[in-house]
């Protein structure tokens, strides 16, 4: 019998200092209005000066442990999605596993840009199924304010810092309502648009960090078709049908993809997970926040099927269907 990866705890944590709107309209060429009708965001969080992401890692770690029951000795593998990660190496799952006293199992960070939770929990239940971990400590955490270019109002009003934790498990949690767990996975990438959605630096090529760089009309585009796509065929994977799934938990992107793909599919606007106005786009972070706003207001119970879905630079995007 083939192990299943079993859905243990879930957290977030979001930085101090909060950016609305009208505050960045102070420093940037644009306004509350502009950027609410084009994106559904009204602020985003912003980490402070010497809070790292392995720190907001971290704390997300903290809050699903608890909710898991769970402490960093049961843990054997972190894996942290990632493209802001503090150094260039090590990894920011290693500065995590010390600062949770592990000294034993393994650590890395995955970068697929905004698809790098949806990457890293592909890996996670592989490594379960495999009976090669455990317990998989799976974080998404990222300060993307620090590559931002603040003078371009079409990608700097979109982003945020935050992060969000999962721990996928070989033995199940303890409540006879809880589901399988990962029922299927589905990740793909086209290296032909990297020029869409990119950071213009990088040890190798430039030698520094880079500012963000995005052809928003052209990302929009391939975003649409590719995360309704990626969808229905995760779903396919295990003979379910898209109408029979309870609840949708995407990236956070932008309110406007957000519903241009509940359209294609045909979704009812209440069964959409929308955290976006709240923080903005946390890139890797941004479903995992998303998933615990909804698993702690009370909407998303255990028991609960859930489809969650990213897109990111690469491009790069995938899906992966739950049994909560």
């Amino acid at each position: 019998m083939t192990q299943k990866s079993f859905i243990r705890g879930v957290g977030s944590y979001l930085p101090a200092r909060v950016l609305t709107n009208a505050q960045l309209a102070e420093t940037v060429d644009t306004s509350d209005e502009w950027i609410r009708e084009r994106t559904g965001i009204t602020q985003r969080y912003i980490a402070a000066e010497g809070q790292n992401t392995s720190d907001l890692g971290y704390k997300a770690a903290l809050k699903a442990l608890d909710t898991a029951k769970m402490s960093g000795d049961d843990i054997d593998l972190i894996i942290v999605a990632t493209s802001t990660p503090d150094l260039t190496f090590p990894s920011t799952a290693t500065i995590i596993q010390e600062l949770l006293g592990m000294e034993h199992g393994a650590a890395f960070d995955v970068q697929a840009v905004c698809s790098g939770f949806i990457y890293a929990l592909s890996l996670a239940d592989a490594m379960i199924k495999s009976e090669k971990a455990s317990n998989v400590l799976v974080i998404g955490a990222e300060t993307f304010s620090r590559i931002l270019d603040w003078n371009d109002r079409s990608t700097c009003v979109l982003f945020g810092d935050g992060a969000g934790a999962m721990i996928v498990s070989s033995t199940p949690y303890e409540d006879e309502k809880a589901g399988d767990g990962v029922l299927s996975t589905f990740i793909r990438s086209d290296g032909r648009h990297k020029d869409l959605l990119y950071v213009d630096g990088g040890p190798s090529s430039t030698r520094t960090v880079g500012k963000l760089r995005m052809v928003g009309n052209q990302v929009f585009r391939h975003a649409v078709k590719e995360l309704s796509d990626s969808m229905v065929q995760c779903a396919a994977a295990v003979d379910m049908a898209i109408e029979d799934i309870d609840w949708f938990v995407p990236h956070q992107a932008n309110q406007r993809i957000l519903e241009a793909v509940a359209k294609r599919l045909d979704l009812r606007r209440g069964q959409v997970v929308s955290t976006v106005a709240y923080h903005a786009n946390t890139s890797a972070a941004s479903i995992p926040l998303a998933l615990d706003v909804a698993i702690s207001d009370g909407r998303i119970k255990r028991g609960h099927t859930i489809m969650l879905e990213a897109f990111g630079g690469g491009f790069t995007w995938g899906a992966a269907l739950l049994a909560y």
